[in-house]
């Protein structure tokens, strides 16, 4: 008889979830701001396409409700091209792309352009205790300094 898996533990073996969200190089790392926008633009879509079956069609269905504005599948293809340069997503398109094809490395993509990484809210505190445990060693560090500057003047 096979044992069930203990679904309140994680598998010591699973390889370990990324910390940030974003995509690689291969996605944003070269051409002009423009050409990286429309890379990710068209890897979101085509991530959505391939891990759900969205298509864009239903894509632009999707935005038109939550934008409140018609978005055409033309439009979508426009945003997702390198040569359309003059055709740029709008920041809330973006953003409800996001949304609708749950393309959460697409967050990434701003705040990498200023070296900083998007992370999801439980690493939070982890990243904040870190960073008190390093700021405690600096001020212990400093601590153990003055008391032996004091104890070598008397």
């Amino acid at each position: 008889m096979s044992r069930r898996r203990d679904t309140h533990t994680r598998d010591l073996f699973a390889a370990p979830e990324p910390v940030s969200v974003g995509f690689g190089p291969e996605v944003t790392g070269r051409g002009s701001l423009a050409s990286q926008i429309a890379r990710v633009v068209s890897r979101t879509t085509q991530d959505a396409r391939e891990e759900s079956g969205m298509t864009r069609r239903h894509l632009a269905e999707l935005l038109t409700a939550r934008l409140g504005r018609p978005v055409s599948e033309t439009s979508i293809e426009k945003w997702a091209s390198e040569s359309a340069e003059e055709n740029r997503i709008p920041l809330d398109a973006f953003i409800a792309l996001i949304a609708e094809t749950k393309g959460y490395e697409a967050l990434g993509f701003v705040p990498s352009l200023f070296g900083y990484a998007v992370v999801e809210e439980k690493y939070v505190e982890i990243i904040e205790m870190k960073q008190i445990e390093d700021h405690q060693r600096l001020l212990d560090a400093r601590m153990a300094t003055l008391k032996a500057k004091a104890r070598a003047r008397t």
